[in-house]
């Protein structure tokens, strides 16, 4: 995961940019997504920006440039997705962590273009054929 991310870092001109990663389980997952976004159930990636995208140049809250946001990846959700894409933990928490970040990159996945470009861009970064 980390080579990944710094690949995605790199590709997208921050390769000073600083992410926090945090790996937990369902429980402290279903906690965050309920607080943060209202839904009672546990995810398998949380992104936490501190950039503003709202006015199409992004900016930065606080006082560090580099300091891009968090990503909480659940390792149970990775489990159970990992066996059912038939892939190792390691590559589905890469591909989660790849994920995170796109968004704390200002990407989007609600609308059809946006899932498809950040499928693109996952797919270029870690080099494999994706679900």
């Amino acid at each position: 995961m980390k080579q990944a991310v710094k690949r995605l870092l790199n590709q997208a001109e921050k390769p000073k940019g600083e992410v926090s990663i945090l790996l937990t389980t369902d429980t402290e997952i279903h906690g965050l997504n309920f607080q943060y976004r209202g839904y009672d159930k546990p995810t398998d990636v949380l992104s936490f920006c501190q950039q503003d995208f709202s006015n199409q140049v992004p900016t930065i809250r606080g006082a560090d440039s580099n300091l891009l946001g968090d990503v909480v990846i659940s390792v149970d959700t990775a489990e159970r997705q990992a066996a059912v894409h038939k892939v190792t933990l390691e590559q589905e928490i890469a591909l989660l962590g790849v994920h995170g970040v796109l968004h704390l990159l200002g990407h989007e996945d609600e609308s059809v273009a946006g899932s498809l470009e950040m499928q693109r861009l996952e797919k270029e970064i870690l080099g494999i054929a994706l679900r």
